[in-house]
């Protein structure tokens, strides 16, 4: 299983605009919806990445626990469908159900929203604060497929807690590891290597 890891883009970053379908509604969303939460979490997954397997159960769990706080969450597919078509609309909706998510899955059919991003891997995780600044780029946690480490969350979900309470997240972080994006064949960006 080969591994990518994120690239760490500088905290601080602006988070960048975006203007993507979500797959559950057919609804179209953009950055600017969100400018009244106290934190956006924005999630690049896929859904065939065994690394997002191993994790994504966990996630209607943060939904759970940091919606009701006044966090967004939303997930982002950017891998080509053209390539890989189970990353495409149809059963980024089915999985959505699936698995009871209620926040936006998004379909990033060009991959310029990966590429403003600099995402880089499967899963990706990337947190801003309510000014929509990145505070944490990382992990979820430790678990990782044929580990025996528990999925907990609990990387992101400290800094979850930091910028809720206020608190300057550590800029110690680990990086996520997981699939490569999979890029449009000739696309990929230049942040990213073999």
């Amino acid at each position: 299983m080969a591994k990518t890891a994120s690239t760490m883009v500088p905290l601080g970053t602006p988070a960048p605009d975006f203007s993507l379908v979500d797959v559950r509604t057919g609804t179209t969303v953009s950055l600017a919806d969100f400018s009244d939460k106290r934190a956006l979490l924005v999630m690049f997954i896929s859904n065939h990445c065994p690394f997002v397997i191993h994790v994504r159960g966990h996630f209607k769990q943060l939904e759970a626990d940091y919606a009701p706080r006044g966090v967004q969450i939303l997930a982002i597919s950017s891998s080509s469908a053209q390539t890989h078509p189970q990353d495409g609309p149809e059963p980024m909706r089915a999985l959505a159900e699936a698995e009871g998510w209620g926040f936006p899955f998004l379909h990033d059919q060009t991959q310029d929203v990966a590429k403003a991003y600099r995402a880089a891997c499967t899963p990706d995780f990337f947190l801003f604060d309510g000014n929509h600044r990145l505070v944490y780029r990382g992990q979820l946690d430790d678990a990782r497929p044929g580990s025996d480490v528990p999925v907990t969350g609990r990387d992101l979900r400290a800094a979850l807690e930091a910028v809720l309470a206020g608190r300057a997240v550590p800029a110690d972080q680990k990086p996520s590891l997981g699939c490569n994006i999979k890029w449009h064949p000739g696309q990929e960006p230049d942040y990213f290597s073999h």
